[in-house]
């Protein structure tokens, strides 16, 4: 580092550093370069979680259904009371919104669990073939 010094003079306090130094001190490393941030990923997915995972996801996405449902049965029970045109598209929308939203919510975590629930039984499998090609 280049010992440059702003107006006073005065040891370090004043220190204009050089480039790399400024920009360590800007953009910092989140982790120091020899270390990987995360074990964990590195190792297998168990087939206990695997099936955890797909019991989570389902009930959420069940729960989602069921709000889902009971969205659209108020949404169709209850109609729009408004003479204003620009007021019935805006409540439209919203209602569209609403809607997709919860069917994208019911969506994701149903593809979800049966996605953990097929890598689950593909383990599973895998751990039975494997201790099949063990015994002699």
């Amino acid at each position: 580092m280049e010992n440059k010094t702003l107006g006073t003079g005065r040891g370090t306090i004043g220190q204009i550093p050089d480039a790399k130094t400024a920009n360590s001190i800007l953009h910092p490393a989140p982790f120091p370069m020899t270390q990987t941030p995360d074990k964990q990923s590195d190792r297998p997915k168990s087939v206990l979680r695997c099936f955890t995972g797909s019991l989570i996801s389902g009930t959420i996405a069940s729960a989602a259904y069921g709000l889902t449902r009971s969205i659209s049965a108020t949404f169709a029970a209850k109609p729009i009371h408004s003479e204003n045109l620009t007021a019935i598209k805006i409540s439209i929308a919203v209602r569209t919104l609403v809607m997709g939203m919860c069917a994208l919510a019911t969506f994701v975590f149903a593809l979800s669990a049966l996605g953990l629930l097929a890598l689950g039984i593909q383990r599973l499998v895998q751990q039975f073939a494997k201790a099949e090609n063990v015994k002699p």
